[in-house]
């Protein structure tokens, strides 16, 4: 947590262009895959071992919604403490390689641009760009996010 304000969060004007974040780590078993994507995302290469084999992926692979659940997860534990919460206003989502049973996943974010709002005073928006690593250091997914955040109330 961020010692800068008193509650730890961080408002629009506590951020700056470069500022990193890099959150706690999830790690991900075969049963999870399974269950989400029995849930979610039912296709063989994400439910059936076997099957998987004989596909694209060459074996089981999460589902890339699942690796997108555990981004958010992840950045909301224990990424940037925005203040009013992670809130998306868009973004862009690319999953350059296939996350698998066993990843040990983390998040690396960063401040890419800010933008107060010409009409809304008490607020702006950031691009935060996240990437999803597992523990070989390999970008599983790529997530640039327009976020709305907050500004501090003037006194």
């Amino acid at each position: 947590m961020d010692k800068s304000t008193p509650s730890g969060r961080l408002y629009l004007d506590d951020l700056h262009v470069g500022q990193r974040f890099t959150s706690k780590t999830h790690t991900l078993d075969e049963a999870q895959i399974k269950t989400f994507a029995v849930q979610f995302d039912p296709q063989p290469f994400h439910t059936d071992k076997q099957a998987a084999e004989r596909t694209f992926f060459k074996g089981l692979a999460a589902s890339g919604w699942h690796t997108a659940a555990i981004t958010m997860r992840l950045n909301v534990e224990s990424g940037p403490p925005l203040a009013g919460g992670i809130v998306g206003a868009g973004g862009e989502l690319n999953w350059p390689a296939p996350t698998r049973p066993g990843d040990v996943l983390h998040v690396e974010s960063e401040v890419v641009e800010i933008a107060p709002s010409r009409s809304r005073s008490d607020r702006g928006t950031i691009v935060l760009l996240s990437r999803t690593l597992n523990q070989r250091g390999e970008v599983v997914q790529i997530l640039k996010a327009k976020l709305v955040v907050p500004r501090r109330v003037a006194t």
